[in-house]
């Protein structure tokens, strides 16, 4: 798939969400979103599913078999669970064995006759996978596919999407709870400050022991200073009201107050447990300019910089 200068925002004079969004999504791979809360991830899986149409550009070279699992599934309709799904798989014309399939592999055949809104948070979010995977898709979106999952699914669903991916499907997914890791060939679609990019993956120069994430999500931090300490450090970014370090504007506000900029979107805004540094989690929340170290291999060091300024922070390489 291709997204050549891909704009969106939701309202006509509303503030963009995606602007000018350019690349390419390898056929056959899982690809992870990754962002703040509030950067617009849900949006562009939307965008990429067809859900919605971009103000800009264009997105060429979809599949044609898409399936999509929102991140809450809708579970407050009057149908079991097999009810429902053979209303879906009749719809996508799927055949029937598919539901026995998918839920011999999600771990739901007890609940088929269930009543959709009975289901925990969990096994609703079963439904919204198998749903999605009814018609073998060609392209597979997940928001947030993990959250509410027991251990025992959570722990396979990884090894599934790579199985799927292995046959040509090409999955785009956001994971805040970051379960797909450990997946390899995984790659990152990174959302900051209103635009996307590939974030490319570690050099195999790199030694081994030391080598860094690809994500700086993933960077350790060393050390936070405390706002107000002395020697003349100087300061790393802006904090807001909130102490919150160098986090741009949100540009998915929306008028209803969902921080994802989705009218219909989860109003507690994306919970994806990535904060800013410095951000409320740590001390010293007073507004004050904070300092935040962050150390890591020479070799990724011009990766994590980039992703960092990205982000919306002001970085300055220690002298050497």
């Amino acid at each position: 798939m291709r997204l050549e200068r891909v704009s969106f925002r939701y309202h006509r004079r509303g503030p963009w969400v995606l602007r000018d969004v350019t690349l390419s999504l390898p056929r056959g791979r899982v690809i992870e979103v990754t962002g703040r809360n509030g950067a617009g991830k849900s949006t562009f899986l939307r965008l990429v599913a067809g859900l919605r149409t971009p103000r800009g550009g264009a997105i060429t070279r979809r599949p044609g078999t898409v399936g999509y699992a929102p991140e809450r599934f809708p579970a407050d309709q009057p149908f079991t669970v097999r009810a429902y799904l053979t209303h879906m798989a009749a719809m996508r014309n799927a055949p029937r064995a598919s539901i026995t399939t998918w839920a011999r592999r999600l771990a739901f055949e007890h609940l088929l006759d269930t009543r959709l809104p009975d289901l925990s948070k969990g096994s609703a979010q079963k439904i919204g996978l198998a749903q999605a995977l009814l018609a073998a898709p060609d392209l597979l979106i997940l928001d947030e596919p993990f959250a509410g999952l027991d251990a025992a699914t959570r722990d396979s669903l990884p090894s599934l999407m790579a199985d799927l991916a292995a046959e040509g499907t090409t999955i785009v997914v956001s994971d805040h709870q970051r379960c797909l890791a450990g997946l390899p060939d995984l790659v990152r679609v990174h959302i900051a400050d209103t635009t996307a990019h590939l974030v490319p993956a570690p050099t195999s120069a790199a030694p081994a022991a030391s080598a860094a994430p690809a994500d700086p999500a993933d960077v350790p931090l060393v050390q936070a200073i405390p706002s107000g300490r002395a020697g003349g450090t100087e300061p790393a970014g802006r904090a807001d009201g909130r102490g919150r370090t160098g986090t741009p504007a949100d540009p998915d506000a929306d008028p209803d107050g969902d921080p994802d900029g989705d009218p219909d979107g989860d109003p507690d805004g994306d919970p994806d447990g990535e904060t800013g540094l410095g951000g409320p989690e740590t001390e010293g929340g007073d507004g004050a300019w904070r300092v935040v170290e962050v150390v890591v291999p020479a070799g990724q060091a011009e990766q994590v910089i980039s992703r960092l300024r990205a982000d919306g922070y002001e970085v300055r390489e220690p002298g050497r």
